[in-house]
């Protein structure tokens, strides 16, 4: 025995090394859990104001856009009144602009944005301040001229109208490329926090496959070897009685050393002494605490009836005993309990050999019920978070189906409401001429030439509708120009398309076809939904990015409300705009106010 073993008893030794190996263990794991949080924590606290700036950095537009229609609304056919609060929302505006230009570079603790921009960003605000200042003084002096009482001076409003629509397009223009470096930005910070997380999961599994090569896997050995020499010492002890005279000194710390040992695994393992047949022959003082709490004399019961009072469970681990009792058996088996719960036992069984040729097996028990408790809770809710996208994608594709039903029956009854009733009466007035009366013929061929050209209208609309040639033929931009014109033509509304960077060029089909009905299916919303008189679709572009803008002054409606009603004409009709914007890797943002109209706004990589 070594200097080692001499100084501490078997116990102690087992004990020591088992809570170092464990202590070891729960402390590399504790300590990547504790350092994957501060990691995660520390970019997620980056990752709050990322929206809020885009939010911001957006609404920028939006001002100096409110700024240039306040101008526009001065007039010296407006009282003096109107002209006073038009000139007091223009302030509130410049106040609330100028704000949120100085937050966005400088920060601002009371609307959450944090200080410090990016080089590049910084760099875009220092080409941006010229026009933003320009545009601001300019709004002031025509409030200014409002304020001094005078008549109201239309060549210097016109003047200061003029200096803010020269510089507007430039502003609007570098606040796009703004929000976009800001988006941009934001979007490295998530790919940054997925890459340390996958760091972090590698470390964690590392952490985990080397604590079960040098800590788990040694400890399972140690324990066997420990329960080995507990047997050795036992058939040691058997052979010291036989020779008591001349060992009995021996005997008795010998019998001392194995009630030390049986204490300490009794205290830390769930474990028996069985036969082969199943009947109890030891159990340690854990296990009986577990499964004999009100007591009683466990020998000669058989370990199936203390495990589990439901027969067919009893007859299943008499069956295992029966099959594995020579090689022995590692397994999870799941039973019930006295008080009727599912109890899952990790059970090792171990043959042992004894004396007097008899077999013996050593049966070690681990209660892992609440790790299966919470891997069924795991199963559950991913299995209902399923099957709510499954339901989700139902009623999309129920929708789509109904909406495309609706559109054949609409063209249907067009075809035949319309086309059908002339080609009918193109028919009769055919029939009815009569070559013999060339006057009348001549009356009806004229009548025939109009009812010819309303069948091709009618036919060009139809088409039109289902899919305009513009877009086809020449791209977005024509197709949109028509799409505008039509709908302005038949609702009487004012609708308006501006090209602000004369953006002229094709893109991928699905992509136009895509743009053009996610507009058309805004302008549509702003004229049945918000009962807006003024619709503008704007569109400029950067070499990255082309950003098109639909603006109306109808009634808006509460974001808050929109986002919990899923299955709405309108709810669903965004529904439908946003998965169009996700197919073409484009991004989709919807801002509105009640009473102050709605504005859409669609950014495609080109």
């Amino acid at each position: 025995m070594s200097k080692t073993n001499r100084k501490y008893p078997l116990d102690q030794q087992a004990f020591k090394k088992l809570s170092r190996l464990y202590l070891i263990a729960l402390a590399a794991i504790a300590l990547a859990v504790v350092i994957s949080q501060a990691l995660i924590q520390k970019y997620l606290r980056g990752q709050e104001n990322d929206s809020r700036i885009v939010n911001i950095a957006g609404r920028q537009r939006m001002l100096s856009q409110k700024l240039a229609k306040e101008v526009l609304s001065f007039s010296p056919e407006n009282s003096d009144k109107e002209n006073r609060e038009i000139n007091t929302r223009l302030k509130n505006t410049v106040r609330e602009w100028s704000i949120f230009h100085r937050s966005l570079q400088e920060g601002n603790d009371s609307i959450g944005l944090p200080a410090g921009n990016s080089e590049k960003i910084t760099l875009l605000f220092q080409q941006l301040s010229p026009h933003f200042e320009t545009i601001r003084e300019a709004a002031l002096r025509a409030g200014a001229h409002i304020d001094s009482g005078s008549a109201v001076n239309m060549e210097k409003l016109q003047k200061e109208t003029a200096v803010i629509l020269r510089n507007e397009p430039e502003f609007l223009s570098l606040m796009d490329t703004i929000v976009y470096q800001y988006d941009k930005e934001a979007s490295e910070k998530v790919k940054q926090l997925s890459k340390i997380e996958y760091l972090i999961l590698f470390i964690t599994l590392t952490i985990l496959l080397l604590e079960f090569l040098f800590i788990f896997r040694p400890a399972a050995v140690f324990v066997k070897k420990t329960i080995a020499r507990l047997l050795i010492a036992e058939r040691n002890a058997q052979k010291m009685a036989r020779n008591a005279d001349q060992l009995s000194e021996a005997k008795e710390r010998t019998v001392k050393e194995l009630k030390i040992l049986n204490y300490a695994i009794d205290q830390t393992l769930m474990f028996a002494r069985i036969t082969v047949d199943g009947k109890i022959v030891y159990m340690g003082e854990k296990f009986t605490r577990r499964f004999m709490p009100s007591g009683g004399d466990p020998e000669h019961m058989k370990l199936s009836g203390i495990l589990t009072p439901v027969r067919q469970e009893q007859a299943l681990v008499d069956n295992i005993l029966s099959e594995h009792w020579k090689k022995g058996w590692q397994g999870e088996i799941k039973l019930t309990s006295e008080e009727d719960r599912p109890l899952w036992l990790e059970l090792y069984l171990i043959p042992i050999d004894i004396p007097q040729d008899k077999s013996e097996l050593l049966v070690i028990c681990f209660d892992i019920t609440r790790q299966k408790e919470a891997l069924v809770e795991i199963e559950r809710l991913n299995a209902r978070h399923l099957s709510e996208q499954i339901g989700r994608q139902k009623i999309i594709s129920s929708k789509i189906i109904e909406n495309q039903e609706n559109e054949q029956k609409r063209i249907a009854k067009d075809i035949h409401d319309g086309i059908g009733q002339m080609l009918t009466g193109l028919k009769f007035n055919i029939e009815s001429i009569d070559p013999k009366d060339p006057e009348k013929a001549a009356i009806k061929i004229e009548h025939l030439k109009n009812l010819t050209s309303d069948i091709i209208k009618g036919v060009r609309t139809a088409t039109f509708n289902l899919t305009p040639p513009e877009l086809t033929d020449h791209g977005i931009i024509p197709a949109m120009t028509k799409l505008v014109q039509e709908l302005s033509r038949l609702t009487g509304k004012d609708i308006l398309l501006i090209n602000k960077t004369g953006f002229n060029s094709r893109l991928h089909s699905l992509a136009e076809i895509n743009i053009y009905r996610i507009v058309q299916e805004a302008i549509n919303n702003a004229i049945k939904y918000a009962d807006s008189s003024h619709i503008v679709v704007s569109l400029s572009h950067s070499e990255e990015m082309l950003s098109i803008t639909i603006d109306d002054n109808g009634k808006g409606f509460d974001m808050d409300k929109l986002s919990k009603k899923n299955n709405g004409a309108s709810g669903m009709g965004m529904t439908f705009m946003k998965e169009r914007m996700e197919y073409i890797n484009g991004r989709l943002f919807i801002h509105s106010v009640p009473e102050e109209g709605t504005r859409v706004t669609l950014n495609i990589p080109v």
